[in-house]
């Protein structure tokens, strides 16, 4: 995935493993609406700690699924905690979705919380589209539409305040976040059929300043704070976000769209 001068490719996967119940349970749902025959090979397109490839595993007891993720931090995390149950059922790969090392591999791929990340989506459809078999099949889901628009604005407008601005201020967002329109269009360019796309609403809170802190930490703005020079200033950051989030109704609130994506490969 394209990243800004200095950027690490890096999570901290113990946090994002505890934090991640809300892109848990909008995987659970995307992977719900697939229909397995339970041999297929699949791609697991930005894996994470391996929360839903447990899942996929479970549903593909016949068939094999590689975990895929940019960060070796959560392919190892992944690989910890699934080796064990899955044995050879199960491989991981740290790689680029811009780079993926794989030629007609894939009965399926699955995705979800990983594609907004990249920012050319163009390329991204078209090594996916390589990636599959004929008549293999794309089933994702990632940031889309106005996704974070009032958490957005708020950190455009902090970042040029005097003591962010110096390394904030020219710093260009790290996601892209499509409208279904577009990444339909995007697509069918890269050679699918059956395209659908839809946005939908996602938003949801926590209960208290500090949990929202640790979750802007970890989940949204870590590319944004691995810029600023000292923890002082990363704690500022987010405690000035997460003060005036304190007064929208309801607090510590953020308002997540997510794009879904489903498509297939031609025979």
């Amino acid at each position: 995935m394209p990243q800004p001068p200095g950027a690490s490719r890096e999570w901290n996967a113990e946090e994002y493993h505890r934090l991640s119940a809300p892109q848990f349970l909008w995987g659970q749902r995307v992977l719900n609406d697939l229909h397995l025959r339970g041999d297929e090979w699949v791609l697991d397109a930005g894996c994470g700690t391996g929360k839903l490839t447990r899942l996929l595993l479970q549903n593909v007891p016949r068939g094999r699924v590689v975990g895929l993720d940019v960060s070796r931090n959560m392919v190892l995390h992944a690989q910890q905690n699934l080796r064990p149950d899955f044995g050879n059922q199960v491989q991981f790969v740290a790689a680029d979705l811009l780079r993926l090392p794989f030629l007609c591999r894939f009965d399926g791929i699955f995705s979800t919380a990983s594609f907004h990340w990249v920012l050319d989506h163009d390329a991204l459809f078209r090594n996916l589209f390589q990636t599959l078999k004929p008549g293999g099949w794309l089933h994702a889901q990632c940031g889309g539409g106005p996704n974070l628009e009032r958490l957005r604005e708020r950190v455009r407008t902090l970042s040029r305040k005097t003591e962010f601005a110096r390394w904030l201020a020219a710093f260009p967002e790290p996601w892209f976040f499509s409208d279904a329109e577009t990444a339909a269009s995007g697509l069918r360019a890269a050679g699918f059929e059956d395209v659908r796309t839809d946005v939908e609403p996602a938003s949801f809170s926590v209960p208290t300043s500090q949990e929202f802190e640790d979750y802007l930490r970890t989940f949204v703005l870590h590319r944004h704070l691995e810029r600023l020079p000292t923890e002082q200033l990363r704690q500022q950051f987010v405690h000035e976000l997460a003060a005036a989030s304190a007064h929208d109704n309801p607090p510590w609130a953020l308002d997540y769209w997510r794009l879904n994506l489903r498509a297939r490969k031609p025979e």
